[in-house]
């Protein structure tokens, strides 16, 4: 995975950052994930300190509540964001099983910034659960 500046998510549940925050799709701990509020189009923004080309991104969603419809968008530091790939995580809606989806990323852009936009959810709510978010690529001088 690669290193990043800064990170920030759409909502969390309940603004309980403390038990549902984004840092928890970073922790390496299977039990803890960023669980967002209701409602559509959920998203997360990386930053990074330099220039990035991402040939992969990992998602591990709790079963019933993946994003169904996806976006990845980049730009270079404060460009606007520029569309990259739509994804589509395919849910198994069991609750008890977390599942984790890989989806390679084909020429992409060189960027500082991402953003993941999760349009839908699988949950009747529009809440999405993320236990944990990998980006792979190389750095680029």
């Amino acid at each position: 995975m690669m290193g990043f500046l800064s990170y920030r998510v759409s909502s969390v549940l309940n603004r309980a950052v403390k038990q549902f925050g984004k840092k928890f799709m970073f922790d390496s701990d299977e039990e803890t994930c960023w669980n967002s509020d209701q409602g559509e189009s959920q998203w997360v923004v990386l930053e990074f300190p330099q220039p990035v080309k991402v040939s992969e991104l990992r998602l591990q969603f709790q079963g019933g509540f993946s994003g169904k419809s996806c976006k990845l968008q980049g730009s270079a530091k404060e460009e606007d964001l520029k569309h990259i790939v739509d994804f589509y995580p395919e849910d198994n809606n069991c609750l008890q099983i977390s599942f984790q989806t890989v989806f390679p990323i084909q020429d992409a852009p060189l960027v500082q910034r991402l953003k993941i936009v999760f349009e839908n959810s699988a949950d009747f709510f529009g809440r999405i659960i993320v236990y944990t978010l990998d980006i792979l690529g190389e750095k680029v001088l």
